[in-house]
């Protein structure tokens, strides 16, 4: 599965309406943290195979759904589950600290 570029547009029918937990990686072009965590992030949603979706949020782009998830510092990552936040964390992670918020 690929990851999905994440908008105000599709926030709501892919994230808030999903039947299946979602990880959101919060990132900008210039961060450095963020350079690190995409192709983690990238991986990771290689091997979603319909147990979960993978998408991502450019805070410059987006700063409404930034804001609205009180995202200060980036990568900030979100996993929804029905709808909700269910974790959450901020800075870089080992692949497997990213897959335990999973589950």
């Amino acid at each position: 599965m690929s990851v999905l570029t994440l908008t105000n547009d599709n926030f709501k029918s892919e994230v808030v309406h999903s039947e299946l937990p979602v990880l959101v990686d919060f990132w900008a072009s210039w961060c450095g943290p963020c350079r690190m965590v995409s192709p983690i992030v990238d991986e990771i949603a290689e091997s979603a195979a319909g147990k979960f979706k993978v998408g991502k949020i450019n805070v410059d782009e987006q700063p409404e759904l930034a804001a609205q998830f009180s995202v200060m510092s980036i990568p900030t990552l979100i996993v929804f589950k029905n709808g909700e936040v269910y974790k959450s964390s901020v800075g870089v992670h080992s692949k497997a600290d990213i897959l335990a918020m999973l589950d």
